[in-house]
C-alpha cells in the first residue's frame, strides 16, 4: 500500500447498485506523503491521538444527474480547500458498490482528465484497512467489501483550491417499478468547515407517466414539465447534511389493476424487517397518475367558517378575508359552498349551499369584504350551522374552521362541543381546525378534527393566515378518490387474515391529483403480496390492486429509514391518544420503549437527552415520562399551542431524517438551521457537527427550541446512548442491559477480528466499525466491545 497517510474524505457521489445500506461510491483523498499523519477533518472537536497537520473544507458540490430507462448519467463536481499549512500529495480513491453497474468514470481536476486502476474489492479491503490501520481512523471502514477505483497522485499546495469533477454512467437498481437514486451527503461532515454550497438536480425521463416522487430524507423542489419527466432539486448553504440524499420514483408499465372503474392510481411498496422474528415496516406511496388532471375532478363541497370575534380585529381579519377569497377561486364548475362567519351571532352567507358559478362567487367575495370584527366566541353554534347543511355524502364534504379563541358563549364545554359535531355530522365531512395564535383551546382543535375525520393547523402569532389555510386550499383542489382504505393480501396466508398492523395515517383517507400520500405501517408476514387501494368515486366503490414484496429478512440498512418513520407516527400517535383520551402504563410504556429504541426523542422523555441518562433505568424513565405528559394539562397558552404543534409534526411526518419543520408549515418549532445561524461560530461549529455525526434532535416545547440529544445517536438500524464506564464514555447499543454491557465480549481495534465482523454479521455491522468512540454493540444475540 504506497498510501501511508490521508488527509481526509471528499465525498463526491454515490449511486446505491445493492442491498449493502454503506455500498456508497463516495470519493477518498490519500495522502501519499510519507512524512505526514492525519486523521479525517471534523468540524467538531474530538479528542485524538495526535493534531491533524493538514486539513481540507468543501467550498461547493453540485449534482446534476439524468435518469433515462434507468441509467443515470451524472456529472459531479466539488470544490475544496487545503487549509492546512503543507501541501498535500493525494491519489483519489473512489470506493465502487459490491455489483455496481457503472461505466465511462472520469475523474478531472481543474479541467485535467487524471489516469487510474480499478481494483477488485479483495485488493480494496486490503487497502482501506491498511489506510485505516495507519491514521487509527475507522471512518472508511463503511466501504469495507467493495471495489476501487484509483487516480494517480496531484499536488494540492497550502491555501490552494482544487474543482474535481467526476463524470460516469449507472444503471440504477430497481424493484418492480420503482427506481432508487442515492448520493452520499452525509459524508460531507468530513471536513474543516460547514459546506458553503450544495446543490443536487436531477432530471428525470421516463417512457411511461411518473406518479410517485418521494425522498426518506430531504425536502424537494419537483417541477413536472410533463406526464413522463420531471426535475427534482435540492439546495442548500452552509450546512453539514445529516443523511445520505435519497430519491425513489416510479413510472408503472401500466395501469394498477382495477377491479371497477378505470385506472389513475400509481402506489408502491417499500418494506425493511431488521429482525425476521419481529414484524417488519413498510412504506406505501400512492398517488394518482398524472392523466388523472385530464379528466373531470370530483365535484365537492367546500365550507369556510370564519372567526370575526373581537380579538381578530385589524390585521388578522384582513388576513382570514384573503384566505377565504383563495378559497373561492379554487371552486370548480359542479362545486358547492358557502361561508359562515361567526361571534357571539352566527351568520351564513346564504342560508343554504350554493352552486359555484361566477355570480355566486362574486356575491359571496362582497359578503366577505363587509365582514368586521366584535363580540364573542361561539364555536359550537357555528360548527352546527355549517355542518347541518351538509345532506349529500356522494360527493366529498370539507369544512374550514378558523378560529383564535376558546369558546366564550353559547356552549362552552370542550366535550359537548366535540359530541354535537360528532352527532351533526352525517355525511363524514372532513373539518380541519386552524388555530390562530396562542389563546386557542388547541386540544379542542385536534378533538374536533380527529373525530371529525381532518386535521388541525397551527398558525403563530404574526404568521400569515391566508398562506396557511391556501396551502390546504389547493391540496384540496381536486378530489380524486375519497373514503380511501387499504388492505395487504400475501401469498399462502389464510382467508381472511389481516397482514399489516399500525397503518399511519389512521384509518380513511383522501386522494387527490398531485398530492402524494405516505403511508406506513407494520406487517407480520413476509413474500409476495397484493395491495388493494379501495375508495369512493361520486359514491360508487373503485378498486386498485398492485404487487408488492414484503422482505423476510433485510441483511442491510438501506431501506431502515421506513421502521424509524413507522416509529416517529407511532409516537405522534402515542401522543394524541394521552393527549384526547388520558395516559395508561401501557401507553407511556409504549412511548418510553420506540424512545429507548429508535431514538425519538420528545418533550415527554426529554430526561434521556441528559448526559446522566440511563437507558436501562426502565422503572425510573416510565415514572418521569408519566410526570412529563401531565404538561399535556395545558390546553390553551403558548405552551399548550406549541406542544400540539410537534405533536402534528410527528404523526405527519413524511420523512425519517430528524428535522423540525419552521412554525411557517404549521407544526411548531424553529429550524435548527435557523437557530445555529443566530449561534456563536464555536456553538454553530459544535452543533453541526454532532448532527452530522448522528446525534438525534428533540423539539423543547416549553423554550420554542430545537435541541440535540448529544448523548445519543441513531446510525442505521440501531440507536446508541453515550454511557460512561470509569473515565471512557462508551458508546452502547439500546438493546444491550447492563448485565450485558458489563460481559460483553471484547476485540481489538483493528485487528483481523474486528475487520471480519462485517463478513460474519452483516454490512450493516460498517457503520458500526467507522465509530470512533468505544462501542459496545449486539450483533445477532452476541455482545461486543471494541
Amino acid at each position: 500500500m504506497p498510501a501511508r497517510t490521508f488527509a481526509g474524505l471528499l465525498p463526491l457521489f454515490a449511486f446505491l447498485a445493492t442491498t449493502t445500506p454503506a455500498a456508497f461510491g463516495q470519493g477518498v483523498l490519500v495522502n501519499e506523503r510519507e512524512d505526514l499523519q492525519a486523521r479525517l477533518p471534523r468540524v467538531w472537536t474530538r479528542p485524538a491521538p495526535r493534531p491533524a497537520p493538514s486539513t481540507y473544507k468543501i467550498e461547493s458540490i453540485d449534482v446534476n444527474a439524468t435518469v433515462k430507462d434507468q441509467v443515470a448519467k451524472v456529472q459531479v463536481s466539488q470544490k475544496f480547500r487545503n487549509t492546512g499549512s503543507q501541501q498535500m500529495e493525494v491519489a483519489f480513491l473512489f470506493p465502487l458498490p459490491d455489483g455496481a453497474a457503472i461505466d465511462q468514470l472520469t475523474l478531472m481536476v481543474d479541467g485535467k482528465e487524471l489516469a487510474g486502476e480499478l481494483l477488485p474489492a479483495d485488493e480494496a479491503r486490503k487497502r482501506y484497512e491498511a489506510i485505516v490501520r495507519q491514521n487509527q481512523d475507522p471512518a472508511l471502514l463503511e466501504w469495507v467489501g467493495r471495489g476501487m477505483f484509483r487516480t494517480s497522485v496531484f499536488p494540492v499546495p497550502a491555501g490552494a483550491d482544487r474543482t474535481v469533477t467526476l463524470r460516469y454512467n449507472h444503471l440504477l437498481r430497481a424493484s418492480g417499478s420503482l427506481v432508487d437514486f442515492s448520493f452520499p451527503l452525509a459524508t460531507a461532515k468530513y471536513t474543516s468547515a460547514p459546506v458553503e454550497k450544495l446543490s443536487v438536480r436531477v432530471a428525470i425521463e421516463s417512457p411511461r407517466p411518473i406518479t410517485n416522487l418521494y425522498s426518506p430524507s430531504y425536502q424537494l423542489k419537483i417541477d413536472r414539465p410533463s406526464p413522463t419527466s420531471a426535475v427534482v432539486k435540492h439546495t442548500a448553504e452552509g450546512v453539514l447534511p445529516s443523511a445520505d440524499f435519497r430519491l425513489f420514483f416510479d413510472s408503472p408499465r401500466g395501469d394498477a389493476g382495477s377491479d371497477s372503474g378505470d385506472g389513475g392510481i400509481g402506489a408502491s411498496v417499500v418494506s425493511f424487517r431488521p429482525d425476521k422474528t419481529e414484524p417488519g415496516y413498510f412504506l406505501l406511496l400512492a398517488n394518482p397518475t398524472i392523466e388523472a388532471k385530464e379528466t373531470e375532478p370530483l365535484a365537492k363541497t367546500v365550507l369556510v367558517v370564519v372567526d370575526r370575534s373581537g380579538s381578530m380585529s385589524g390585521e388578522k381579519l384582513d388576513q382570514a378575508k384573503g384566505a377565504v377569497r383563495q378559497v373561492l377561486g379554487g371552486l370548480r364548475e359542479g362545486d358547492t359552498f358557502n361561508i359562515i362567519a361567526y361571534d357571539s351571532q352566527v351568520e351564513s352567507f346564504r342560508p343554504e349551499l350554493q352552486p359555484a358559478d361566477k355570480a355566486s362567487i362574486d356575491a359571496a367575495g362582497a359578503f366577505v369584504d363587509g365582514l368586521y370584527a366584535g363580540g364573542s366566541t361561539n364555536i359550537d353554534g357555528a360548527l352546527g350551522r355549517a355542518l347541518g347543511m351538509l345532506q349529500d355524502s356522494s360527493r366529498p364534504n370539507y369544512v374550514l374552521f378558523l378560529t383564535d379563541g376558546l369558546p366564550t358563549t353559547g356552549e362552552k364545554r370542550e366535550a359537548r362541543i366535540v359530541e354535537n359535531t360528532k352527532g351533526t355530522n352525517n355525511v363524514r365531512a372532513r373539518v380541519f381546525a386552524f388555530g390562530v395564535g396562542y389563546d386557542v383551546n388547541s386540544r379542542l382543535l385536534d378533538k374536533l378534527a380527529r373525530v371529525n375525520f381532518g386535521q388541525s393547523e397551527y398558525v403563530r402569532p404574526n404568521e400569515d393566515i391566508e398562506a396557511a389555510v391556501g396551502r390546504l386550499a389547493n391540496r384540496l383542489d381536486s378530489p380524486v378518490l375519497t373514503g380511501v382504505t387499504l388492505t395487504v393480501d400475501v401469498e399462502g396466508a389464510s382467508l381472511g387474515s389481516s397482514a399489516v398492523s399500525g397503518v399511519y395515517p389512521r384509518g380513511e383517507f383522501d386522494l387527490f391529483a398531485d398530492d402524494q400520500t405516505v403511508l406506513v405501517g407494520r406487517y407480520s408476514r413476509p413474500g409476495d403480496a397484493k395491495v388493494t387501494l379501495t375508495g369512493a368515486v361520486s359514491g360508487e366503490e373503485v378498486s386498485y390492486n398492485f404487487p408488492a414484496k414484503l422482505t423476510e429478512e433485510s441483511l442491510d440498512d438501506t431501506n431502515a429509514f421506513v421502521g424509524r418513520l413507522w416509529a416517529m407516527r407511532r409516537v405522534g400517535e402515542i401522543i394524541d391518544i394521552v393527549d384526547l383520551e388520558g395516559k395508561n402504563d401501557e401507553l407511556i410504556k409504549e412511548l418510553v420503549d420506540l424512545a429507548t429504541t429508535h431514538g425519538i426523542v420528545t418533550q415527554y422523555t426529554s430526561f434521556l437527552a441528559d448526559e446522566t441518562a440511563d437507558h436501562n433505568a426502565i422503572a425510573d424513565n416510565r415514572r418521569r415520562a408519566r410526570v412529563l405528559t401531565d404538561g399535556l394539562a395545558a390546553t390553551s397558552g403558548r405552551f399548550g399551542f406549541q406542544q400540539r404543534g410537534a405533536k402534528l409534526r410527528l404523526q405527519r411526518a413524511a420523512t425519517a431524517t430528524p428535522r423540525f419543520a419552521a412554525p411557517s408549515q404549521g407544526f411548531g418549532g424553529r429550524q435548527p438551521e435557523a437557530e445555529l445561524a443566530e449561534a456563536p461560530i464555536a456553538v454553530r461549529r459544535e452543533s453541526l457537527g454532532l448532527r452530522a455525526a448522528g446525534n438525534a434532535w428533540y423539539y423543547d416545547a416549553k423554550a420554542d427550541r430545537s435541541r440535540i440529544a448529544g448523548n445519543i445517536r441513531q446510525i442505521g438500524r440501531k440507536t446508541f446512548f453515550q454511557r460512561t464506564e470509569g473515565k471512557v464514555l462508551v458508546w452502547c447499543d439500546s438493546s444491550v442491559n447492563a448485565e450485558e454491557q458489563k460481559n460483553a465480549k471484547p476485540i481489538e481495534r483493528y485487528s483481523r477480528e474486528y475487520f471480519d465482523l462485517v463478513a460474519k454479521h452483516g454490512g450493516h455491522v460498517a457503520q458500526y466499525l467507522a465509530v470512533d468512540e468505544p462501542v459496545v454493540v449486539k450483533l445477532d444475540g452476541v455482545v461486543y466491545r471494541w
